[in-house]
């Protein structure tokens, strides 16, 4: 979302049980796409969840597995929408294997940003876009 979305958009990655640090794959292919990766951690999406954190206005859950989960309640109460992709850092096998399932992962969602990027935000009415953010997730 950084990449293509700014400065009309800025992205923040969190999830429900962050391992403490990026996975080397994931770094390895944003840097292959040409996106920086300094500075980016593993965080909690507790942080967004408490007084002073930055407003978000959308909310896209990735993980299949986050679909079943409890969220959050978030400040401001946000957009949201469940694009679900399966985990690349549940795939077990060769190196390549792994790498194959970031790579994909990093399409869907890539193609996924671009479908929201290209919505006539201004003119769109909440619930049309509800679910315009609701079948981007199924594309």
């Amino acid at each position: 979302m950084n990449a293509k979305g700014a400065p009309r958009f800025r992205g923040f990655s969190a999830g429900s049980h962050p391992s403490g640090k990026p996975r080397p794959e994931a770094l390895r292919q944003l840097e292959s796409a040409g996106i920086a990766t300094e500075g980016l951690r593993s965080k909690s999406w507790d942080e967004f969840a408490v007084a002073g954190a930055p407003q978000i206005d959308f909310i896209f859950t990735v993980c299949d597995n986050a679909a079943h989960e409890v969220c959050p309640v978030w400040p401001g109460h946000p957009m949201t929408a469940h694009w679900g992709i399966a985990d690349p850092a549940a795939v077990t096998g060769t190196p390549e294997e792994i790498a194959r399932a970031f790579a994909e992962a990093f399409t869907i969602l890539r193609r996924r940003i671009e479908l929201f990027l290209a919505l006539p935000l201004a003119t769109l009415d909440a619930m049309a876009l509800q679910q315009r953010l609701n079948q981007i997730g199924k594309s």
